[in-house]
Protein backbone atom coordinates (compact mmCIF):
# COMPACT_ATOMS: atom_id res chain seq x y z
CA UNK A 1 0.00 0.00 0.00
CA UNK A 2 1.48 3.34 -0.93
CA UNK A 3 2.51 6.02 1.56
CA UNK A 4 -0.43 8.25 0.86
CA UNK A 5 -2.97 5.59 1.71
CA UNK A 6 -1.17 4.64 4.91
CA UNK A 7 -0.37 8.05 6.31
CA UNK A 8 -3.41 10.10 5.38
CA UNK A 9 -5.80 7.38 6.54
CA UNK A 10 -4.10 7.37 9.93
CA UNK A 11 -5.13 10.99 10.39
CA UNK A 12 -8.81 10.08 10.52
CA UNK A 13 -10.19 9.72 14.03
CA UNK A 14 -12.07 6.67 15.23
CA UNK A 15 -11.96 3.12 13.98
CA UNK A 16 -15.10 3.31 11.89
CA UNK A 17 -16.21 6.57 10.29
CA UNK A 18 -19.01 7.34 7.86
CA UNK A 19 -19.44 10.48 5.87
CA UNK A 20 -21.74 12.97 7.57
CA UNK A 21 -24.15 12.95 4.68
CA UNK A 22 -24.67 9.20 4.83
CA UNK A 23 -24.24 7.93 8.37
CA UNK A 24 -25.33 4.36 8.92
CA UNK A 25 -24.59 1.19 10.86
CA UNK A 26 -21.21 -0.50 11.32
CA UNK A 27 -19.90 -2.43 8.34
CA UNK A 28 -20.75 -5.75 9.92
CA UNK A 29 -24.41 -4.70 10.17
CA UNK A 30 -24.97 -3.39 6.66
CA UNK A 31 -28.70 -3.34 5.94
CA UNK A 32 -29.72 -5.33 2.88
CA UNK A 33 -33.17 -3.74 2.60
CA UNK A 34 -33.65 -0.82 0.25
CA UNK A 35 -36.11 1.65 -1.13
CA UNK A 36 -34.11 1.75 -4.38
CA UNK A 37 -35.68 -0.21 -7.20
CA UNK A 38 -32.47 -2.20 -7.75
CA UNK A 39 -31.74 -2.79 -4.08
CA UNK A 40 -29.14 -1.46 -1.66
CA UNK A 41 -25.39 -1.05 -2.00
CA UNK A 42 -22.77 0.01 0.53
CA UNK A 43 -19.73 1.86 -0.73
CA UNK A 44 -16.59 1.44 1.37
CA UNK A 45 -13.18 3.03 1.35
CA UNK A 46 -10.88 5.29 3.34
CA UNK A 47 -11.81 8.59 4.93
CA UNK A 48 -9.64 11.23 3.22
CA UNK A 49 -10.51 13.88 0.65
CA UNK A 50 -9.93 11.99 -2.57
CA UNK A 51 -11.68 8.86 -1.33
CA UNK A 52 -14.61 10.96 -0.10
CA UNK A 53 -14.93 12.48 -3.59
CA UNK A 54 -14.72 9.10 -5.31
CA UNK A 55 -17.29 7.59 -2.94
CA UNK A 56 -19.59 10.53 -3.67
CA UNK A 57 -19.12 10.01 -7.42
CA UNK A 58 -19.92 6.30 -7.09
CA UNK A 59 -22.97 7.12 -4.96
CA UNK A 60 -24.30 9.65 -7.45
CA UNK A 61 -23.86 7.20 -10.33
CA UNK A 62 -25.43 4.24 -8.56
CA UNK A 63 -28.34 6.26 -7.21
CA UNK A 64 -29.05 7.52 -10.71
CA UNK A 65 -29.13 3.86 -11.77
CA UNK A 66 -31.78 3.05 -9.15
CA UNK A 67 -29.77 1.85 -6.15
CA UNK A 68 -30.20 2.87 -2.53
CA UNK A 69 -26.65 3.82 -1.51
CA UNK A 70 -24.87 4.09 1.83
CA UNK A 71 -21.25 5.10 2.40
CA UNK A 72 -18.99 3.57 5.06
CA UNK A 73 -15.60 5.28 5.02
CA UNK A 74 -13.06 4.05 7.57
CA UNK A 75 -9.44 4.42 8.64
CA UNK A 76 -7.52 1.76 6.74
CA UNK A 77 -7.72 -0.89 4.04
CA UNK A 78 -7.39 -3.70 6.57
CA UNK A 79 -10.74 -2.59 8.02
CA UNK A 80 -12.81 -2.21 4.86
CA UNK A 81 -11.31 -4.85 2.56
CA UNK A 82 -12.32 -7.86 4.71
CA UNK A 83 -15.84 -6.43 4.76
CA UNK A 84 -15.76 -6.20 0.96
CA UNK A 85 -14.77 -9.86 0.86
CA UNK A 86 -17.64 -10.79 3.20
CA UNK A 87 -20.17 -8.77 1.22
CA UNK A 88 -20.99 -6.31 4.04
CA UNK A 89 -19.52 -3.71 1.68
CA UNK A 90 -20.23 -4.22 -2.01
CA UNK A 91 -18.23 -1.56 -3.87
CA UNK A 92 -14.99 0.30 -3.13
CA UNK A 93 -13.11 2.95 -5.14
CA UNK A 94 -9.55 1.81 -4.56
CA UNK A 95 -5.98 2.00 -5.85
CA UNK A 96 -4.56 -0.79 -7.99
CA UNK A 97 -1.11 -1.25 -6.44
CA UNK A 98 -2.52 -0.61 -2.98
CA UNK A 99 -4.94 -3.52 -3.45
CA UNK A 100 -2.11 -5.62 -4.86
CA UNK A 101 0.23 -4.93 -1.95
CA UNK A 102 -2.52 -5.70 0.56
CA UNK A 103 -3.60 -8.97 -1.04
CA UNK A 104 -0.02 -10.07 -1.70
CA UNK A 105 1.07 -9.62 1.89
CA UNK A 106 -2.12 -11.21 3.19
CA UNK A 107 -1.51 -14.27 1.01
CA UNK A 108 2.27 -14.50 1.10
CA UNK A 109 3.43 -12.66 4.20
CA UNK A 110 4.88 -9.21 4.93
CA UNK A 111 8.16 -9.97 3.16
CA UNK A 112 6.52 -11.06 -0.11
CA UNK A 113 8.13 -9.74 -3.28
CA UNK A 114 5.96 -6.97 -4.80
CA UNK A 115 3.77 -8.09 -7.69
CA UNK A 116 2.87 -4.65 -9.02
CA UNK A 117 4.87 -2.33 -11.27
CA UNK A 118 4.55 1.05 -12.94
CA UNK A 119 2.37 -0.59 -15.61
CA UNK A 120 -1.36 -0.61 -14.85
CA UNK A 121 -1.97 -3.44 -17.33
CA UNK A 122 0.73 -5.67 -15.89
CA UNK A 123 -0.29 -4.87 -12.33
CA UNK A 124 -3.95 -5.68 -13.01
CA UNK A 125 -2.97 -9.03 -14.53
CA UNK A 126 -0.88 -9.84 -11.47
CA UNK A 127 -3.44 -8.72 -8.89
CA UNK A 128 -6.65 -10.11 -10.40
CA UNK A 129 -6.04 -13.76 -9.39
CA UNK A 130 -5.45 -12.80 -5.75
CA UNK A 131 -8.60 -10.69 -5.74
CA UNK A 132 -10.68 -13.46 -7.28
CA UNK A 133 -9.46 -15.90 -4.63
CA UNK A 134 -11.02 -13.75 -1.91
CA UNK A 135 -14.26 -13.04 -3.77
CA UNK A 136 -13.47 -9.61 -5.16
CA UNK A 137 -13.66 -8.50 -8.80
CA UNK A 138 -11.46 -5.66 -10.06
CA UNK A 139 -13.09 -3.65 -12.83
CA UNK A 140 -11.33 -1.46 -15.41
CA UNK A 141 -8.71 0.88 -13.90
CA UNK A 142 -9.04 4.55 -14.76
CA UNK A 143 -6.26 6.54 -16.39
CA UNK A 144 -6.38 8.60 -13.20
CA UNK A 145 -3.62 7.63 -10.79
CA UNK A 146 -2.52 8.99 -7.44
CA UNK A 147 1.09 8.06 -6.79
CA UNK A 148 3.80 9.35 -4.50
CA UNK A 149 5.17 12.59 -5.93
CA UNK A 150 8.26 14.61 -5.04
CA UNK A 151 8.35 18.37 -5.27
CA UNK A 152 10.78 21.27 -5.09
CA UNK A 153 10.22 25.01 -5.14
CA UNK A 154 9.65 26.52 -8.56
CA UNK A 155 12.68 28.76 -7.94
CA UNK A 156 14.90 25.77 -7.14
CA UNK A 157 13.68 23.95 -10.26
CA UNK A 158 14.35 27.00 -12.46
CA UNK A 159 17.78 27.71 -10.99
CA UNK A 160 18.93 24.12 -11.56
CA UNK A 161 16.91 23.37 -14.74
CA UNK A 162 15.00 20.54 -13.07
CA UNK A 163 11.96 18.84 -14.55
CA UNK A 164 12.62 15.20 -13.61
CA UNK A 165 13.98 13.21 -10.71
CA UNK A 166 16.86 12.21 -13.01
CA UNK A 167 17.74 15.89 -13.31
CA UNK A 168 17.88 16.14 -9.53
CA UNK A 169 20.13 13.10 -9.29
CA UNK A 170 22.45 14.54 -11.92
CA UNK A 171 23.09 17.57 -9.69
CA UNK A 172 25.18 15.37 -7.45
CA UNK A 173 24.31 17.41 -4.36
CA UNK A 174 23.22 16.10 -0.93
CA UNK A 175 19.44 16.38 -0.56
CA UNK A 176 17.27 16.68 2.51
CA UNK A 177 13.84 15.13 1.98
CA UNK A 178 10.70 16.01 3.96
CA UNK A 179 8.41 12.98 3.83
CA UNK A 180 6.37 10.37 5.67
CA UNK A 181 8.14 8.59 8.49
CA UNK A 182 8.31 5.24 6.66
CA UNK A 183 9.97 6.81 3.60
CA UNK A 184 13.56 5.76 4.40
CA UNK A 185 12.70 2.06 4.06
CA UNK A 186 10.56 2.21 0.91
CA UNK A 187 11.58 1.52 -2.68
CA UNK A 188 8.99 4.06 -3.85
CA UNK A 189 10.53 6.70 -1.60
CA UNK A 190 14.09 7.25 -0.29
CA UNK A 191 15.45 3.84 -1.26
CA UNK A 192 14.32 4.20 -4.86
CA UNK A 193 15.40 7.82 -5.10
CA UNK A 194 18.90 6.75 -4.10
CA UNK A 195 19.25 3.44 -5.95
CA UNK A 196 17.42 4.31 -9.17
CA UNK A 197 17.98 8.04 -9.52
CA UNK A 198 21.29 8.37 -7.72
CA UNK A 199 19.93 11.11 -5.48
CA UNK A 200 22.06 11.45 -2.37
CA UNK A 201 19.50 11.60 0.44
CA UNK A 202 21.43 13.15 3.31
CA UNK A 203 18.48 13.21 5.70
CA UNK A 204 14.79 12.39 5.76
CA UNK A 205 12.72 14.75 7.89
CA UNK A 206 9.66 12.74 9.10
CA UNK A 207 7.22 15.60 8.68
CA UNK A 208 4.45 13.70 6.93
CA UNK A 209 2.97 13.02 3.52
CA UNK A 210 1.65 16.19 1.89
CA UNK A 211 1.23 17.97 5.20
CA UNK A 212 1.77 21.62 6.05
CA UNK A 213 5.11 21.02 7.86
CA UNK A 214 6.45 19.22 4.79
CA UNK A 215 5.47 22.06 2.47
CA UNK A 216 6.87 24.61 4.91
CA UNK A 217 10.20 22.81 5.21
CA UNK A 218 10.72 22.96 1.45
CA UNK A 219 9.47 26.53 1.14
CA UNK A 220 11.79 27.65 3.94
CA UNK A 221 14.79 25.80 2.52
CA UNK A 222 15.08 23.35 5.40
CA UNK A 223 14.61 20.59 2.81
CA UNK A 224 15.19 20.66 -0.95
CA UNK A 225 12.67 17.91 -1.70
CA UNK A 226 9.23 17.09 -0.31
CA UNK A 227 6.72 14.28 -0.67
CA UNK A 228 3.03 14.52 -1.58
CA UNK A 229 0.59 12.89 -4.01
CA UNK A 230 0.53 13.41 -7.74
CA UNK A 231 -3.07 14.65 -7.50
CA UNK A 232 -2.18 17.41 -5.05
CA UNK A 233 -3.75 20.48 -6.65
CA UNK A 234 -2.35 22.98 -4.13
CA UNK A 235 1.28 22.99 -5.27
CA UNK A 236 1.13 25.77 -7.84
CA UNK A 237 -0.35 28.25 -5.38
CA UNK A 238 2.44 27.38 -2.94
CA UNK A 239 5.18 28.00 -5.51
CA UNK A 240 6.03 24.30 -5.67
CA UNK A 241 6.39 21.89 -8.59
CA UNK A 242 6.46 18.11 -8.95
CA UNK A 243 9.47 16.47 -10.55
CA UNK A 244 8.59 13.76 -13.05
CA UNK A 245 9.17 10.14 -12.02
CA UNK A 246 10.81 9.53 -15.40
CA UNK A 247 12.20 6.08 -14.50
CA UNK A 248 8.92 4.85 -13.04
CA UNK A 249 9.73 3.85 -9.48
CA UNK A 250 6.11 4.42 -8.45
CA UNK A 251 3.72 1.47 -8.80
CA UNK A 252 0.50 1.90 -10.73
CA UNK A 253 -1.98 3.44 -8.30
CA UNK A 254 -4.77 3.81 -10.85
CA UNK A 255 -8.28 4.32 -9.45
CA UNK A 256 -9.87 0.88 -9.73
CA UNK A 257 -13.40 -0.18 -8.75
CA UNK A 258 -13.30 -3.23 -6.46
CA UNK A 259 -16.61 -5.07 -6.21
CA UNK A 260 -17.78 -8.07 -4.20
CA UNK A 261 -17.95 -10.83 -6.82
CA UNK A 262 -21.17 -12.48 -5.63
CA UNK A 263 -22.97 -9.14 -5.48
CA UNK A 264 -21.70 -8.19 -8.93
CA UNK A 265 -23.03 -11.46 -10.26
CA UNK A 266 -26.49 -10.36 -9.15
CA UNK A 267 -26.00 -6.77 -10.36
CA UNK A 268 -23.98 -6.98 -13.60
CA UNK A 269 -25.16 -3.54 -14.76
CA UNK A 270 -22.81 -1.92 -12.22
CA UNK A 271 -19.77 -3.01 -14.22
CA UNK A 272 -20.80 -0.97 -17.26
CA UNK A 273 -21.58 2.07 -15.09
CA UNK A 274 -18.23 2.06 -13.30
CA UNK A 275 -16.23 1.17 -16.40
CA UNK A 276 -17.72 4.19 -18.16
CA UNK A 277 -16.54 6.36 -15.27
CA UNK A 278 -13.05 4.86 -15.43
CA UNK A 279 -12.90 5.71 -19.11
CA UNK A 280 -13.58 9.36 -18.35
CA UNK A 281 -11.53 9.99 -15.19
CA UNK A 282 -8.03 11.46 -15.55
CA UNK A 283 -5.29 12.36 -13.08
CA UNK A 284 -5.88 16.03 -13.90
CA UNK A 285 -9.54 15.57 -13.00
CA UNK A 286 -8.60 14.14 -9.61
CA UNK A 287 -6.24 17.02 -8.88
CA UNK A 288 -8.92 19.57 -9.82
CA UNK A 289 -11.59 17.84 -7.73
CA UNK A 290 -9.29 17.60 -4.71
CA UNK A 291 -8.48 21.30 -5.02
CA UNK A 292 -12.16 22.26 -5.00
CA UNK A 293 -12.67 20.42 -1.71
CA UNK A 294 -9.36 21.14 0.04
CA UNK A 295 -8.86 24.74 -1.05
CA UNK A 296 -12.27 26.03 -2.10
CA UNK A 297 -14.07 24.16 0.71
CA UNK A 298 -16.76 22.73 -1.55
CA UNK A 299 -18.58 19.61 -0.41
CA UNK A 300 -17.49 16.27 -1.96
CA UNK A 301 -21.05 15.49 -3.01
CA UNK A 302 -21.41 18.83 -4.81
CA UNK A 303 -18.06 18.42 -6.55
CA UNK A 304 -19.01 14.87 -7.56
CA UNK A 305 -22.37 15.88 -9.03
CA UNK A 306 -20.87 18.77 -11.01
CA UNK A 307 -18.13 16.53 -12.44
CA UNK A 308 -20.56 13.84 -13.54
CA UNK A 309 -22.82 16.39 -15.18
CA UNK A 310 -19.87 17.96 -17.03
CA UNK A 311 -18.85 14.53 -18.29
CA UNK A 312 -22.38 13.64 -19.33
CA UNK A 313 -22.39 10.60 -17.03
CA UNK A 314 -25.64 11.55 -15.28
Amino acid sequence: MNVRRTFVAALATGVLLATAACGGDPLEESDSSSSGEKGSVTIGGQNFTESQIMAAIYQELLESDGYDVTQKLVDTRDIYFPQLQKGNVQVVPDYLAGIGDYLNTEANGPDAKPITSNSAEESLTAVQPLAEEVGVTLLTPAEATDQNGFFVTQDYASENELTTLSDLGALGEPITLAAAKDCPDREDCALGLESVYGISIEEVLPLGFGLAPTFQAVTDGEAELGQTGTTDGTLDAKGLVLLEDDKGIQPAQNLTPAVNSDWLGDHPDVEETLDELSGALTTEDLAALNLKVDQDREKPEDVAAAFLEEQGLI
